[in-house]
């Protein structure tokens, strides 16, 4: 059924065109726009006053004619047609299919702004999720229903990065024998969503979900560079649109990478400049805060529902700043953060997570005794005392000189060197499972004098240090 339609347009001003309001108009309104070069053009509805509507179009505004153009109100949110045809297929950012086998054969449609979750419905994540990626397995564990967002820098390998946890990442059943080991693990399904990334960029993920196999388990959503602002916008609402109706209504397991955010925030500070809003932090629109968390919050698990959705943004930070406002307010919202360093990464470590900036914050809920293994907590909490101790060692090195520090600080200085390229590094296509992380982390801290290690319990020292350093003949 037509929704209203009303002649000319009182403005027009780059994507945005001003019309007089009609009755019953909502924001976030689908509009077709109509003129007699281009036809029937998409957009919607963005701002509204007690006379006039602001619509903004889906592109260029080339070809309009305040004079000629028409303007229909279709009466409905933007939606994106979803069923289990989704997977294995490319959409761009307004959720049309790119990939030239048609739309997906479905008559459900669900609005991509999502609908609200009562809070009091979500269930609390708990469950372990292996990426095989020990900087992160072992120190800063993804949980199923989490939002860890990836903090990087322009040049830094958070694509590639991106790419090996959407290949590895599995839910391990450790109640199962062997359950640490990627055997008992179940897939997931991946809903990947680009916004503002170059031609190059997407090819290469494209090419690596098909060489890999883990395209028939993906859905994909592109918004080039070259794609209009306001696509950027909507691409990562059709992506957790998809993602939700996998999760929540066929009970899937979901992982949503989205890339690059800090493309989504500029095109969100572009629009808002052409509205004429009072800018804020840097030229940013004051609701950025609760725009990312519109998105953030659509992660979690639901009550009465078997499926999850597990967010992992990635945003490269301006100047390498990490509190400039966007990765500053993404770390208010989300559950932790993982920082790649670009000193690490000119050193040749990959992956160059940085220890002492990256936490998980539900990583105490998702591991030991049952979940990863009963030592993973001791562990972890030893590698991250000892490389903040190897941190303050450097820097009184770079002062004093290396021949001047104690032997016990010399031993942290090797003990640092042993962790970035033992523990840290690791092929982009090595796949460790979490017994193997944490095996590696034992190895390390053979570097750390015995009194030195205050956060393992003596028992776990016998059980697991002790025998690594009598196979190497130190005891």
């Amino acid at each position: 059924m037509r929704g209203v339609e009303y002649r000319g347009l009182t403005r027009i001003e780059g994507p945005v065109v001003i019309t007089r309001r009609s009755r019953n108009v909502g924001f976030n309104e689908v509009v077709a726009v109509y003129d007699r070069e281009e036809g029937r053009r998409l957009g919607r509805v963005v701002d509204m006053s007690g006379d006039w509507t602001a619509i903004q179009i889906f592109g260029s505004n080339t070809g309009l004619s305040a004079d000629d153009s028409r303007v229909e109100f279709l009466g409905r949110p933007m939606e994106l047609r979803v069923g289990m045809g989704l997977l294995g297929r490319i959409f761009n950012g307004l959720g049309e299919p790119i990939d030239g086998y048609g739309d997906i054969f479905s008559s459900t449609t669900l609005d991509v702004n999502g609908l609200p979750i009562n809070p009091y419905a979500r269930t609390y994540p708990r469950d372990f999720i292996q990426t095989g990626i020990s900087a992160i397995d072992g120190m800063n564990t993804l949980i199923r229903g989490q939002k860890l967002p990836i903090f990087s820098g322009s040049g830094l390998p958070h694509n590639r990065l991106a790419a090996q946890i959407v290949r590895q990442a599995a839910i391990i059943d450790a109640a199962k024998p062997g359950g640490t080991s990627p055997e008992a693990s179940s897939p997931f399904v991946i809903v990947f969503c680009a916004m503002g990334v170059k031609y190059d960029v997407a090819r290469f993920f494209l090419d690596d979900f098909e060489r890999t196999g883990v395209l028939a388990n993906v859905v994909v959503f592109l918004s080039l560079a070259d794609a209009p602002s306001l696509e950027r916008l909507v691409a990562p609402r059709c992506a957790l649109t998809a993602a939700e109706y996998l999760a929540y209504e066929k009970n899937m397991h979901v992982l949503v990478i989205m890339t690059d955010m800090t493309n989504y925030c500029e095109a969100l500070r572009e629009v808002s400049s052409i509205r004429g809003e009072v800018p804020s932090r840097k030229g940013y629109p004051g609701y950025l805060y609760s725009d990312l968390a519109s998105l953030y919050e659509r992660a979690g698990k639901i009550n009465g529902s078997g499926g999850s959705i597990t967010q992992i943004p990635i945003l490269t930070m301006p100047n390498d700043d990490i509190s400039h406002p966007i990765p500053d307010l993404s770390g208010y919202i989300t559950e932790g953060q993982i920082v790649l360093d670009r000193e690490l990464s000119q050193r040749g470590v990959y992956p160059p997570v940085a220890g002492l900036p990256s936490l998980s914050r539900l990583m105490k809920d998702g591991i030991g005794p049952g979940m990863t293994r009963e030592d993973h907590k001791d562990v972890s909490s030893q590698l991250f005392a000892a490389y903040s101790k190897v941190k303050q060692v450097r820097n009184l090195a770079s002062i004093i000189g290396e021949e001047e520090l104690s032997e016990a600080d010399k031993r942290y200085l090797k003990f640092g060197e042993k962790f970035e390229q033992v523990f840290l590094t690791q092929s982009e296509y090595e796949n460790r499972d979490i017994g193997r992380t944490l095996d590696l982390g034992w190895t390390v801290l053979t570097e750390i004098p015995r009194d030195e290690l205050l956060r393992v319990k003596t028992e776990y020292i016998e059980k697991y240090l002790n025998p690594i350093l009598a196979s190497s003949g130190t005891v």
